[in-house]
């Protein structure tokens, strides 16, 4: 017979079961002098996802720190700060990187 161990996990907005809370991830220490640019990822259900996105984008040259609005299953806004303006081909790489899409529209 094998024990039964409970993980507490919750679906929340029917997104994935591996995790559901928290919807933001963030990452790094924000300076006064940083870019913000924003962009809209495809295809993310979970907390796991939106880390995966923070990772990927956070090793881009100058990003400073990544913030992840997760819309399970929609799209979500991330929000990166940098120290000057980051090239779009790099971010759109590294979200790829993370095996998401760029959206091609305002939700």
């Amino acid at each position: 017979m094998t024990d039964r161990i409970e993980l507490r996990l919750t679906d929340a907005n029917a997104g994935c079961a591996c995790c559901a809370a928290p919807s933001n991830t963030e990452t790094a220490v924000h300076d006064d002098s940083a870019v913000t640019s924003e962009v809209l990822v495809d295809g993310m259900t979970c907390s796991h996802c939106a880390s995966s996105v923070s990772e990927e984008l956070g090793a881009v040259d100058g990003v400073e720190s990544v913030t992840v609005d997760l819309n399970a299953g929609g799209t979500s806004r991330v929000t990166i700060r940098s120290t000057a303006p980051v090239d779009p081909a790099a971010v759109k790489a590294a979200v790829e990187e993370a095996g998401y899409a760029l959206a091609t529209s305002q939700p």
